[in-house]
């Protein structure tokens, strides 16, 4: 697909779907025969419905799981240094399958968050994607996008949280939430 310029596209905000929105749009790059990597910063070594489907999809899309889990809250136990690390290991991968070319869309799933909470320095995401090749679509999903993302990219969705079964006490459902 040689058709215009490579996208930034950002899934933000306290709702769910951001990750979701991320493998439709991964879903339908594909359809188009194209190749897809999703790098994972902050989930770690749970259980996900789409990393058996993405199995089925080999070896045009890739899952990386690189984070440590996710940092400071369910029970977190890593040191913060472990986590940095594994942030900063998961985007310089990143960075390798970005400039192999193998791939016309990357997906850092919770990078956001890990630029958020300080695991990655603002301006490392920044130079990452200053450094994008004009033929790769890339997108950038989690929590609370900062404005100089914002401001690069070239759409961003906000998924805002109006009710959830958990204020219900209903736990996360298999093939919903994980």
């Amino acid at each position: 697909m040689k058709d215009s310029k490579g996208l930034i596209l950002v899934y933000t905000g306290n709702g769910k779907g951001k990750t979701t929105a991320a493998l439709g749009t991964a879903l339908r790059c594909l359809g188009y025969g194209c190749k897809v990597c999703m790098i994972q910063f902050i989930k770690g070594d749970w259980h996900y419905g789409e990393l058996d489907a993405v199995k089925r999809l080999a070896p045009d899309f890739e899952i990386h799981r690189m984070g440590k889990g996710f940092y400071h809250i369910m029970g977190d136990k890593v040191p913060e240094k472990e986590h940095r690390e594994a942030a900063e290991r998961a985007l310089a991968f990143a960075r390798e399958k970005m400039l192999s070319g193998a791939y016309r869309l990357i997906i850092l799933d919770e990078i956001l968050v890990s630029v958020q909470v300080n695991l990655i320095p603002e301006k490392q995401l920044l130079d990452f994607i200053q450094d994008k090749p004009d033929t790769i679509d890339l997108i950038l999903t989690g929590r609370g996008a900062g404005d100089a993302v914002i401001q690069i990219a070239d759409l961003v969705t906000e998924m805002k949280e109006i009710k959830h079964p958990f204020q219900k006490g209903i736990p996360g459902k298999k093939g919903i939430d994980f």
